[in-house]
């Protein structure tokens, strides 16, 4: 698999501000989201290839800035060739409820980038297949004497 960019998020002192800053640069349009006494601000982009979002801070050592994610087809594969190739986890493993999951990680070189895996969507289960009704057997044609 080619891995793409899937994702963006702005970690800020100020998300509703940054909200309104790049809805109206950018024309986005923001869905907010309640996650445990804080907002998500999601987006996504003009022709929603990307989407993306906004949040407060976790920590005030925390940089201000955007965190690109990367699409990958295991989290928990990709955290453990990213250390045998000298990176650190930063964010474990974290599931995203009825998403997937994320992670992020620190090159060798400082670089920090989020991954992320998807989950499939849960397909409804599939109604019994129907038998076809049986013919009815044909009566014996008696001959004729």
């Amino acid at each position: 698999m080619a891995n793409i960019f899937c994702h963006v998020e702005l970690a800020s002192d100020h998300p509703k501000q940054a909200k309104k800053f790049y809805s109206k640069l950018f024309d986005w349009q923001f869905q907010d989201m309640p996650m445990g006494g804080e907002v998500y601000y999601g987006f996504n982009t003009a022709d929603k290839a990307v989407g993306g979002g906004m949040y407060q801070k976790k920590d005030p050592k925390q940089p201000t800035g955007w965190l690109t994610y990367v699409l990958v087809d295991s989290v928990a594969r990709s955290l453990t060739k990213a250390q045998k190739l000298g990176g650190a986890v930063c964010v474990p493993k974290t599931p995203i409820p009825g998403m997937g999951f994320f992670a992020v990680l620190k090159d060798p070189t400082g670089g920090v980038i989020g991954i992320f895996e998807a989950t499939a969507p849960k397909k409804p289960a599939k109604a019994p297949a129907k038998r076809p009704a049986k013919k009815p057997a044909k009566k014996p044609v008696k001959k004729a004497k």
